[in-house]
């Protein structure tokens, strides 16, 4: 592969690294192309041609003419294609269709238990699929890839779940071979937590590099951006806070096998325990919610707590990764400033000041939709980047 300021030896090859300035959708003349590439125009002209050719930039307002003619400008057409992205929870799924742009043009959501298997699950994808894509006005032909976020680890290079604990069925399944036979396009699988961290990012936090995106719902789990990039570590579980053992739990067993687990302490469902302990009606996430909105004690009080808890584990990731955003999303996050209250009491008090001089502990801006929209990043960041327009282009 050629470098920018000399030519490329192959055709596919320049087109692929020219488009990958023209992604960010900032409109650019040939001339600016050709300054930033080191390009002939000639050549930039016959680039630009071809990726015109595949609908993948287009003309926009002409810009400002020092005399004679006004010079095109260029950019991406973010409906060249469509994506897909999905976010399949414990007890939930949604799948929406995204432009280039990553804009959401239809959304579905409906109760799916994650328990009932690979096969009916992603039956229930390859279902919806086709109406959702019509409902988007969108040809069948031209969805270019899937993103599909999954609650338990997955092995990144396969996109295979590993040993995910609430997800019985699922160890070592192909979820993209399954999901090409029906629909034919390239697809690409992670951790829910970590799609959910990109969509956040890119909702609210476009120019932070450094930030973590914590799940609390059925079970807890986190995703980690450093650097800009997003962490998956050796085997893709980092960001597994969930199953960190906190001291005020120590006996409380957790359905990994450990005790004494995040997830076993501050999830819904572990919430809802507590409370039922306590002789209050509450059989899950969803009923914590309803009695800290109805104004119970009680379940304020539990749920200040277990952000007391989130926040033991998060001081020891504040002073390891030093984000500058902590952002608190899933389901649990509807109980509004409860939880995060209790993070920030006990991160804010025990962490370093250096390193929570600039840290915002925030609610996700997505919410509910930081999992479709990461989901349908991943797939659009296949779509475009250079290695796929290399085979588009046959170069």
């Amino acid at each position: 592969m050629g470098t920018y300021g000399q030519d490329f030896p192959s055709p596919g090859t320049g087109v692929s690294e020219l488009f990958q300035l023209l992604r960010d959708g900032v409109p650019r003349t040939r001339a600016e192309l050709s300054k930033a590439t080191g390009l002939a125009r000639s050549t930039i002209a016959a680039r630009v041609d071809e990726l015109m050719r595949m609908e993948l930039i287009s003309p926009v307002a002409e810009a400002a003419s020092t005399g004679g003619r006004p010079p095109s400008l260029f950019a991406l057409n973010p409906g060249a294609r469509v994506v897909l992205g999905v976010d399949l929870g414990a007890s939930h799924a949604t799948i929406a269709v995204a432009d280039l742009a990553g804009t959401i043009l239809a959304e579905h959501t409906e109760p799916l238990d994650i328990r009932r298997g690979p096969e009916r699950v992603l039956a229930w994808l390859v279902e919806r699929a086709p109406s959702l894509l019509e409902q988007a006005g969108a040809d069948r032909s031209r969805l270019a890839a899937i993103g599909i976020g999954v609650p338990g680890p997955v092995e990144h290079s396969t996109g295979q779940p590993v040993n995910p604990p609430i997800m019985p069925g699922w160890d070592r399944f192909d979820i993209p071979g399954w999901v090409q036979q029906h629909l034919q396009v390239p697809v690409l699988v992670d951790n829910d937590v970590n799609v959910m961290a990109l969509g956040e990012r890119s909702v609210a936090w476009p120019r932070v590099d450094h930030l973590m995106f914590v799940k609390v719902a059925t079970g807890i789990g986190s995703g980690v951006i450093s650097g800009g990039r997003l962490q998956r570590g050796a085997q893709g579980v980092a960001g597994d806070i969930g199953h960190v053992q906190v001291a005020r739990g120590i006996d409380v067993p957790c359905h990994c096998g450990n005790k004494g687990c995040l997830e076993a302490l501050a999830s819904g469902p572990a919430i809802a325990r507590g409370l039922r302990a306590q002789g209050i009606e509450a059989a899950d996430g969803n009923d914590v919610v309803d009695l800290v909105k109805r104004g119970s004690i009680e379940a304020v009080q539990a749920v200040r707590q277990a952000g007391r808890d989130i926040g033991e584990v998060l001081t020891a990731c504040v002073s390891l990764v030093n984000p500058s955003v902590i952002a608190i999303g899933g389901s649990m996050a509807r109980v509004g400033e409860h939880l995060i209250a209790g993070v920030r009491e006990v991160v804010y008090t025990r962490s370093m000041p250096l390193a929570t001089e600039h840290l915002a502990i925030v609610q996700s801006s997505a919410a509910g939709r930081a999992g479709v929209i990461g989901a349908s990043g991943l797939a659009i960041d296949r779509v475009l980047s250079p290695g796929a327009l290399r085979e588009l282009v046959g170069g």
